[in-house]
């Protein structure tokens, strides 16, 4: 087939790519941060792209949005209150508001479009946006954070593109500092942490960064997410005041919400580490 057929995004860092064959563009514009672009694809369902990366597609997206979410809840004794930073497409808080547990969620996203156009095209991912415990905010998710009450929150998932634009200023001490400002004791942090394979330095960096923050512990887990470059994806999860050993097994294996990738085993397979990882992340 042509080339033409295929969206493909080339990943200078890793010298790779990883492309889907599309049928068609179904929308694309650009807004005051970035370029979206949705594709209707052969075999992936519908795929959306910002700024030339792909974001998240109708097959795979459970991977990341479960696995960003459940082993962070059910290390929490019981996290009442959430933030969510970016998540635009709001898989992250579906998962979120499959707990009981959960009071409240918000969702702070800077750019608006991303969540019409997700309600458009991935609707199966808008499903808790009228929850009555979801609230939906379209701002600065740094100021957020910075004007936090204290100790007001359980748990912040950092749900952001690549540590570029809007998403750079998630990356550092500073965004940590706001962070477990804004935890109670036993609060968690979980952030997307990019590919275990190629953006290892990247890992390293932030965990210094959410150590020198006051965190005490930290804990990488790493999942496949084909339509991420090199496939393979990490969330990097940290705790205020309290070490992140074990998690809520019995509840995670009684669970009463379904998942496609998330359970017990699963979790507990995450929490090893290759050989590779163990060394870099001294653990």
């Amino acid at each position: 087939m042509s080339d033409s057929t295929w969206f493909t995004e080339q990943h200078e860092h890793s010298g790779s790519s990883i492309g889907f064959r599309v049928k068609q563009q179904l929308h694309s514009e650009k807004t005051p941060f970035q370029t979206i672009e949705i594709y209707d694809t052969t075999d992936w369902g519908k795929l959306m792209v910002i700024d030339g990366c792909m974001m998240v597609s109708s097959r795979d997206n459970f991977l990341y949005h479960e696995m960003m979410s459940h082993p962070a809840l059910f290390t929490h004794a019981r996290a009442k209150r959430v933030v969510i930073i970016g998540g635009g497409d709001c898989g992250t808080l579906r998962e979120v508001l499959r707990h009981d547990e959960v009071e409240k969620a918000v969702q702070v996203e800077i750019d608006e479009r991303v969540t019409r156009l997700a309600e458009k095209y991935f609707p199966e991912l808008c499903e808790a946006n009228n929850d009555p415990r979801a609230e939906l905010l379209f701002i600065d998710g740094i100021k957020y954070m910075a004007e936090c009450e204290p100790e007001s929150l359980d748990l912040v998932i950092v749900d952001s593109t690549d540590p570029v634009g809007p998403a750079e200023g998630l990356f550092n001490a500073a965004f940590y500092t706001s962070c477990y400002k804004a935890l109670r004791h036993g609060g968690i942090l979980v952030q997307q942490s990019e590919s275990p394979l190629v953006h290892l330095d990247l890992i390293k960096s932030m965990r210094l960064a959410m150590k020198s923050a006051g965190f005490q512990a930290a804990k990488t887990l790493s999942f496949p997410q084909p339509c991420y470059p090199t496939g393979w994806w990490s969330c990097t999860m940290v705790r205020k005041g309290a070490d992140l050993a074990g998690f809520r097994e019995r509840g995670a294996a009684s669970k009463q919400f379904p998942t496609r990738y998330y359970n017990v085993d699963v979790h507990r397979a995450a929490l090893a580490l290759p050989e590779f990882m163990r060394e870099a992340l001294g653990e």
